[in-house]
């Protein structure tokens, strides 16, 4: 089974590679302020979690600069996962706001929040 999932984790990686969409251009000072806002959101994520590529699929479609973070790698990140949002799950996005924060499991409802929140500022 491990080797399976090796295999299939390397074919997700790469066909991700081959077809990496485009990313919306926006006028710099849009794309500048859509950065700021991004700077409050971090996605934890696995490398190849084919859900995770999903998102990080969509937020390259959206150009937005996301920091994402390893849960699977890193200790720390998974132990902050596992304090901020309670379980060790991912994808995970942390949200950020007037000093609340936020985390959204989903990769369909983390790709609707990022669409609805970013599609706007796509010039």
């Amino acid at each position: 089974m491990v080797i399976v999932r090796a295999i299939l984790g390397a074919l997700i990686l790469f066909f991700d590679w081959v077809f990496t969409p485009k990313g919306v251009k926006r006028e710099a000072d849009a794309q500048n302020k859509v950065n700021e806002q991004t700077a409050a959101l971090a996605l934890y994520q696995y490398k190849a979690c084919p859900f995770c590529v999903k998102v990080r699929r969509s937020m390259k479609r959206q150009s937005l600069d996301i920091e994402t973070r390893d849960a699977k790698r890193s200790d720390a990140s998974r132990e902050e996962l596992l304090q901020g949002g309670g379980k060790l799950k991912v994808p995970c996005l942390r949200i950020e706001d007037k000093g609340e924060v936020r985390w959204m499991y989903e990769s369909k409802e983390i790709i609707n929040y990022l669409e609805n929140r970013f599609t706007a500022n796509a010039a």
